[in-house]
């Protein structure tokens, strides 16, 4: 009897930390605040964006990756066409922060790097 309620404990302890681990990881404003931590200095490096700059096109690719999302049970054409028009949106804000065209081709690249380098960490798990 003790072992079977040990094994409960056990079980239920570990499914409530994965419960919490999964919780966490998809809370928008924490996502965002990491994004924020790991992605700005890099941006002001890289890009060689002021950190206002740098806050500005964090918040304008993190409003692009919520719409984004909401396209994945479109069809692949469709999905096509209305990622092109966020797309262009995207930089047309870009342009609003001040950016100038070079400077929007540098951030979107310094984005489609770390597209590349995530797909890759994930093909290797």
């Amino acid at each position: 009897m003790k072992k079977i309620l040990i094994l409960l404990a056990l079980t239920v302890g570990i499914s409530s930390t994965a419960v919490y681990a999964q919780g966490e990881q998809r809370d928008p404003a924490a996502m965002a605040q990491r994004m924020k931590e790991r992605v700005k200095p890099q941006l002001v490096q890289k890009v060689q964006l002021t950190e206002a700059q740098a806050d500005q096109v964090i918040e304008i690719n993190l409003d692009v990756r919520s719409q984004m999302r909401q396209l994945r049970d479109l069809s692949p054409a469709e999905r096509r066409t209305k990622a092109a028009d966020i797309d262009a949106v995207r930089d047309k804000r870009y342009k609003a922060i001040p950016l100038n065209d070079e400077q929007v081709k540098a951030v979107n690249a310094f984005f489609e790097e770390l597209r590349q380098e995530a797909r890759q960490n994930r093909n290797q798990q």
